[in-house]
């Protein structure tokens, strides 16, 4: 695996690699080294040196904060023996980071990394009020959706809407998911599927601005998805659903919607509710609708992020008083 060494001023690059592992997971071969105010170069050269000695690779990607600052310079003076295999990008932000360590599931050049994670790093860099940000070209996207309203009945592609994942997460719309999750299924859509959402306009409103590039976000009510799923318009979309509980996505599931597994990501904690992980609580009501979506053929994928272990959920809710 491409080794990564973030390189910067102060402790930045320590406190980016724990934002980035708390998004994406724990992560192999990557180093944090920081040059203080008490230290030179030779200091910061000195540990990137060591870095690259613990790496089980000989590719190697620099991600700094400042072109032509003394991180980067030593970075570089480094890359003049290895400019075959080795690359260095500045600019370093948390979106460009994300990409890096996502990228590495596919891409076993470090070069390869560098080129890709450019154009999420520029994309990563928005404003609101939205008209400050400075006007772009528009991208070509892959999206195969339709652009236009079409006449009710009319069939797109087979005809049946694509779900790539369907999880449950209390948070909705967050890092993990606009980044990991959208990077490892690739939808068209994320959708959240909530009555309670969809009539909170300020809610819906955070939810589609914190859209990643390139992707629609929308806020349905339950009754809606399960009209979109026997919808043949949507024959071309491809969905990561997002349920704030079990009993929503048990909803879904009963009305029709062909969801054979629910990934469980983040439950939280309020009075009542067991802890059954670090990120999971239920109660009766929970366990009784994983209970029943699991009597329609429904398997679990208890999960953060992709890069973890996969576990079933069964163990865990046997940790509770309501499952024998």
């Amino acid at each position: 695996m491409v080794g990564i060494i973030l390189a910067s001023h102060g402790e930045f690059a320590e406190g980016i690699l724990q934002s980035g592992q708390m998004i994406v997971g724990e992560q192999e071969n990557v180093k944090a080294v920081t040059l203080m105010p008490s230290e030179g170069p030779d200091d910061i050269r000195r540990k990137m040196e060591e870095a690259i000695a613990s790496f089980d690779s000989d590719e190697v990607l620099f991600l700094v904060d400042l072109w032509g600052g003394t991180p980067f310079n030593q970075a570089n003076t480094l890359f003049e023996d290895h400019k075959d295999k080795w690359a260095i990008v500045a600019g370093l932000n948390l979106g460009m980071l994300i990409e890096a360590f996502t990228g590495r599931f596919g891409m076993d050049k470090a070069q390869d990394i560098a080129k890709a994670i450019i154009e999420p790093g520029k994309d990563s860099v928005k404003v609101r009020p939205e008209s400050l940000q400075p006007e772009e070209a528009e991208k070509e996207t892959k999206n195969e959706e339709p652009s236009k309203p079409l006449p009710k009945g009319t069939v797109v592609g087979d005809g049946k809407i694509d779900i790539r994942l369907a999880r449950i997460d209390s948070r909705l719309l967050h890092g993990q998911v606009a980044t990991a999750w959208s990077k490892d299924v690739q939808p068209t859509r994320i959708i959240v599927v909530s009555d309670e959402v969809a009539k909170d306009d300020l809610r819906k409103s955070l939810i589609t601005q914190a859209s990643p590039p390139g992707i629609k976000a929308n806020v349905i009510p339950i009754d809606k998805m399960i009209e979109i799923s026997k919808d043949p318009r949507f024959g071309k979309t491809s969905a990561l659903l997002l349920f704030e509980t079990p009993q929503d996505a048990l909803r879904v599931i009963k009305g029709g919607v062909d969801i054979e597994e629910v990934n469980v990501g983040s439950m939280a904690h309020s009075e009542g509710k067991v802890m059954i992980n670090n990120v999971l609580s239920v109660d009766k009501d929970d366990v009784d609708a994983y209970r029943e979506m699991q009597d329609h053929g429904v398997t679990f994928d208890v999960r953060k992020v992709p890069s973890d272990q996969s576990k079933d959920i069964w163990p865990l809710l046997k940790k509770t008083k309501y499952v024998d």
